[in-house]
């Protein structure tokens, strides 16, 4: 075996796909594929796996993923009929859709989905986010930073990005030597309390949580204190893995929903494939936003064959 071969563990069975980050003779450093979890194991307990796809394929979780796209394509489409219903707007295609004014002309309205900054403290993570982002027409700026640095780099990614959602995760885990201790002492974990600094800097950049969405955490975060530092989302109730895209899913949520409206916490806790135990929040306001008129079709307007 070698850095960046795919393994499972023996001993738990064969439940997790890793990707082996680091080892030497006796033991390795092994991290979640799908999963926002690193942890060690002896190179005993280890077996390679080559088919990763009929690996993935027999796993539960994979239809769980479809799950949750198929309710954002949904909701996507729901946002679209909302706002098609709107008093003057026609039945058009959303591409298509167009308002009546007080003068009778019909012009065409642009959407402003809520813009997000997603900080990730793993960069393979960051990478599969990002691709799911740009597939869900999500306007997003991301960034590869370890979990102790985001909190200074809050600071000034915050007022440069100007965003109206923040996504900060990476990974965590409940310090297997204190793992019988108490849980609802940051002590006892990896990361949430870096977390839990960062989610601070960024509610004092913004108080209002309607203003700025902050959605945070990793496998098994202290879930409470991310809640009490200001996030409106964070894991993990049940101190259970997440899922590496559930951060992106309630994310997209949020910059989908319109700003008339709370974002649904049972849909979305319910469609994120780590469940109610992976993820919970709080009641909140969406970032999406509709305007008139369609900039560009108003350029040709201006400017004929722009």
């Amino acid at each position: 075996m070698k850095q960046g071969d795919l393994v499972v563990r023996i001993s738990y069975g064969k439940d997790i796909l890793f990707i082996i980050e680091a080892l030497d003779t006796h033991m390795a450093i092994i991290k979640g594929f799908d999963f926002r979890l690193i942890a060690d194991a002896p190179v005993s307990d280890l077996e390679e796996i080559a088919d990763v796809a009929s690996f993935k394929a027999r796993k539960q979780d994979q239809e769980r993923v479809q799950q949750s796209m198929r309710s954002l394509e949904w909701h996507r489409y729901e946002q679209v009929r909302k706002v098609r219903s709107y008093r003057g707007y026609t039945t058009a295609e959303p591409q298509e859709q167009q308002v009546q004014t007080a003068d009778s002309s019909q012009q065409l309205y642009f959407e402003v989905p809520g813009k997000v900054l997603h900080l990730d403290g793993d960069p393979n993570y960051l990478q599969k986010s990002m691709a799911l982002y740009e597939k869900l027409r999500v306007p997003v700026e991301g960034h590869y930073i370890q979990e102790s640095n985001m909190p200074e780099a809050l600071r000034v990614l915050l007022p440069q990005a100007k965003p109206d959602i923040v996504v900060i995760t990476g990974h965590d885990s409940v310090i297997k030597q204190q793992r019988d201790s108490n849980l609802y002492n940051l002590s006892s974990y990896k990361n949430s309390a870096h977390f839990a600094s960062a989610v601070m800097i960024a509610r004092q950049y913004e108080k209002n949580r309607d203003s700025l969405t902050i959605i945070a955490g990793a496998c098994q975060s202290h879930f409470e204190a991310l809640l009490q530092a200001g996030a409106n989302f964070a894991s993990s109730p049940g101190r259970i893995l997440i899922h590496a895209l559930d951060p992106v899913y309630i994310a997209a949520k949020a910059s989908f929903t319109s700003i008339k409206d709370t974002i649904n916490i049972v849909d979305v806790i319910n469609h994120t494939i780590s469940g109610m135990e992976g993820v919970g929040g709080i009641e909140t306001r969406g970032s999406y936003r509709i305007g008139l008129p369609n900039l560009m079709e108003y350029q040709n307007k201006l400017i004929p064959n722009a």
